[in-house]
């Protein structure tokens, strides 16, 4: 029997007019039926892979745009025409002349541009072409959210390498980028179509998992739930108790996070909560009365809570989370929020929008990306800038005078630092988190509290670039270490030559010097093979150092290891990295790890080492 595609399209349709009817003029509403007419006529002889006339797709994305995200006139007037430019013989002067210049702006946005050469590649290309719409207006990411979201719900018409490609990029650049606008049920279902195209195993053997889970559980938790509301109705406090199940993605992300089986995963569901905010009281005061409720009917787990209602995550998200002991003695973890909160979580920047409400974190968006477009950053180097900077569940921390400073997780002290200020996080040398002393490379937790410690002799090493996440910290690393004076050589790793050595370097293919020691096997190898690439180097000492390690065999004997430390720390003031130490009957073996300037100087060490006392051998390794 053939399909009536005219009554599926006018249904379809017919379900975006009547949403947007209840909220836009009678004007507008036209405009809206104007735009779907539009699009079915130049859409008119495509079809999707499903055979499906190719229409279905736009009317999906609008409604989308209209239901699921509540966007306004033109925004729903561009998801209609998203693919015209792209797949028809129509412009986007066509566009502009038809709609006006706002829908021109948000379906040029959205649109693939056809070059002959891409700037990086195709995908590339694109991301920067959306992300500079930030700049200007949210909408225009929405509008491909919405289109992103309705192809990942119909991929299963694609072949796998197809599949592949819109999954991977969902899950890279997508699903984040829903997440950091706050669009939590956008994101939640972004991954996990992702992760079932791209690992359909794995997806389906969690979501038995999660199924027999529930199934075995389901007594139990309606108990618990049944004893919570009837503990707050009680209290005269009416609410909406549920228990949601955390998706596969979400339980695979914590599996490989803890390194846990699915049984033996704390928190694979969540008790939410949901209470309505009488007018005599705020919500926060309403969250604080639940729980005071609860935790005198349950116990409550101590270190427990995570207040996102006074400190919410950048993207607005905000609730009140407990562990409570349930009766059947598990753990629970407990959600508490207002009925407002669960909807801006939905919602995200577009719950309640005004001109002139945008989020502060979008804000912020738009300032690091003019950042990066300004210093020129090109490829994947600009995504991961982007990625590594905004595209993270977030964690709040504070200053000791209680300053918050928002970072994303897996940030270091050396992040915070440089979120606080540039010259903090280049003098930066130890730190306190929570009143603990603490390397400048540890990661923080949410809710840690961190002092940072500054020596005026501190600069950016290029390991510190290993060690920080955030785009403003590694831009002001980069441009510190591009700011040195660069020797104009490289030092084999081998041989590790440094000043005052004989030398010799080999001119590399790419043009480059390598400096080897002169009794360096490799060098003595490419001399053989290799002569003419031979030049001679002044390799003269400055204030870099150098890392050597010496051996030192002595007999043991009392105050042996402070004589040690003294004459390298005292007399000579360097550093020492480390030393390892080593006694079998009487005769100690010592490895010392220290930085020098020149060959010199390490021999003006090695000579007062050799004249203390009981030492017997010093040599370097």
């Amino acid at each position: 029997m053939q399909t009536n595609y005219d009554h599926i399209i006018e249904q379809k349709a017919g379900h975006v007019f009547d949403i947007m009817a209840q909220r836009v003029s009678e004007e507008e509403l036209g405009r809206i039926r104007a735009a779907f007419e539009f699009a079915r006529d130049a859409h008119s002889t495509q079809k999707r892979k499903t055979g499906e006339p190719y229409i279905l797709h736009p009317i999906a994305v609008a409604n989308i745009a209209a239901e699921e995200l509540m966007l306004e006139t033109d925004a729903v007037i561009a998801a209609f025409l998203h693919d015209v430019v792209e797949d028809t013989k129509f412009t986007i002067d066509d566009i502009r002349d038809r709609f006006g210049e706002d829908v021109e702006f948000l379906v040029r946005v959205v649109t693939k541009q056809k070059k002959e050469k891409y700037v990086e590649s195709k995908q590339i290309d694109n991301y920067r072409q959306m992300l500079d719409s930030v700049q200007y207006d949210i909408r225009a990411l929405l509008v491909k959210l919405s289109d992103r979201l309705h192809n990942m719900r119909t991929l299963s018409s694609m072949p796998a390498d197809k599949q592949m490609k819109i999954a991977g990029e969902t899950d890279y650049f997508y699903a984040p980028l829903a997440n950091r606008l706050g669009l939590y049920n956008v994101k939640t279902e972004l991954e996990n179509l992702s992760f079932r195209f791209r690992c359909q195993h794995e997806y389906a053997e969690i979501e038995d998992l999660i199924n027999g889970d529930r199934e075995a559980q389901s007594h139990r938790l309606q108990i618990f739930t049944d004893e919570i509301r009837a503990t707050l109705e009680q209290a005269g406090i009416p609410v909406e108790v549920s228990i949601t199940y955390r998706r596969p993605y979400s339980i695979w992300r914590k599996m490989h996070k803890y390194g846990d089986d699915f049984n033996h995963l704390k928190y694979r569901h969540f008790t939410e909560i949901v209470f309505r905010t009488p007018e005599s009281l705020s919500e926060k005061d309403m969250a604080l009365r639940v729980y005071s409720v609860l935790t005198d009917r349950f116990k409550e787990k101590p270190g427990g809570i995570s207040n996102y209602i006074d400190s919410p995550k950048e993207n607005g998200y905000q609730s009140f989370h407990v562990k409570l002991l349930a009766d059947f003695g598990r753990w629970q973890e407990v959600h508490i929020s207002s009925e407002r909160m669960v909807r801006d979580s939905q919602l995200g920047c577009v719950a309640d929008r005004t001109e002139d409400n945008v989020t502060l974190w979008i804000e912020k968006f738009k300032g690091v990306l003019r950042d990066i477009a300004t210093h020129g950053q090109k490829g994947t180097n600009f995504i991961d800038s982007v990625v590594s900077s905004f595209y993270n569940d977030d964690i709040m921390t504070f200053t000791p005078k209680g300053r918050e400073v928002i970072l994303p997780q897996k940030a270091t002290v050396l992040d915070f630092a440089y979120e606080i200020h540039t010259s903090l996080g280049e003098k930066a040398r130890y730190a306190r988190i929570n009143g603990f002393l603490s390397s400048i490379k540890a990661p923080l937790r949410r809710g840690d509290i961190v002092e940072i410690f500054t020596d005026a002799d501190s600069h950016p090493n290029p390991d510190w670039l290993d060690a920080v996440v955030t785009y403003k910290a590694r831009k002001a690393i980069k441009n510190y270490l591009a700011s040195r004076p660069k020797r104009p050589f490289n030092l084999c790793e081998s041989c590790s030559p440094i000043p005052g050595e004989e030398v010799i370097g080999f001119i590399e293919k790419d043009g480059s010097i390598t400096l080897h020691k002169r009794d360096c096997p490799i060098a003595v190898r490419l001399a053989s093979q290799y002569g003419d690439s031979i030049v001679s180097v002044d390799f003269d000492a400055d204030e870099t150092l150098y890392p050597v390690s010496i051996g030192v065999r002595a007999v043991d004997r009392y105050h042996l290891f402070v004589d040690l430390v003294d004459c390298i720390s005292n007399r000579l003031h360097l550093a020492i990295n480390s030393i390892n130490t080593e006694t079998v009957d009487s005769i100690v073996s010592i490895t010392i790890s220290f930085a020098v300037h020149s060959f010199d100087e390490l021999q003006t060490i090695i000579q007062h080492i050799t004249a203390i006392k009981g030492v017997d051998e010093v040599k370097r390794l």
